[in-house]
């Protein structure tokens, strides 16, 4: 992608998170871009075909972060990575994570294309397959692999939301905090009973001698921050 499109997209993202699809007018977005109405045409025929492209973009560098977990060499680590893929996107892109999750009628449109369809497909069945060869390894108890990426989803996304709209009331770092507690506790409902006690002792429970570990220590400061 050339650099001016690159440019176009990103203003094209801020002017529709900022003012809406009423607010997003080709005009107004040549005027972000620095161009002139005509130049931004040679570009994109109409306001249909930017905002299809900004949730192209959205996908595609989504997707950049969660592929790089199939590096990992065990279904564990490939789970994790994949989480931490999720989170640094939406902490890294909050922009290109909101438009991730637009439906058809936000951006004025019934359906989209089947491009965009196989893009979001495609990352369900990422999640799928990571859970799938989870659960084949003993790690997850078994279970319907489409249903618990639901869950999965409704969580991460649910606690990402709260934060990004100053509803948890504290900084990055009390943020992931909160998170990783958060998913422990998930994780270890739906672990097999030797995975989640090893969930416990690395996340955030206690280690061998009984003391509190780091993660456990941090997340008592949250709540004690919070209450």
């Amino acid at each position: 992608m050339s650099d001016q499109r690159n440019h176009i997209l990103g203003c094209a993202c801020d002017l529709y998170l900022e003012d809406g699809l009423e607010g997003f007018s080709m005009r107004k977005l040549a005027r972000q871009v620095g161009v002139t109405a005509p130049a931004l045409y040679r570009y994109y025929e109409g306001r249909e075909e930017v905002v299809l492209d900004v949730v192209r973009e959205a996908y595609r560098e989504f997707s950049s972060f969660l592929y790089q977990a199939l590096e990992g060499r065990t279904p564990e680590e490939r789970m994790r990575r994949a989480g931490e893929g999720y989170l640094q996107f939406a902490l890294q892109h909050p922009r290109w994570y909101q438009m991730v999750f637009l439906l058809p009628d936000q951006l004025g449109i019934e359906s989209f294309p089947e491009d965009i369809e196989d893009q979001g497909a495609a990352v369900h069945q990422f999640w799928v397959d990571r859970l799938r060869e989870c659960m084949d390894a003993g790690l997850l108890k078994e279970d319907d692999p489409d249903e618990v990426a639901m869950t999965l989803w409704a969580h991460s996304h649910g606690f990402i939301s709260l934060y990004q709209n100053g509803h948890l009331g504290v900084d990055e770092e009390g943020f992931q905090a909160a998170l990783a507690a958060s998913s422990t506790r998930m994780w270890c409902g739906m672990a097999t009973e030797s995975f989640a006690r090893q969930i416990r002792e690395r996340c955030c429970g206690e280690t061998a001698d009984g003391e509190p570990t780091p993660a456990a220590e941090q997340q008592r400061e949250w709540e004690q921050g919070v209450a």
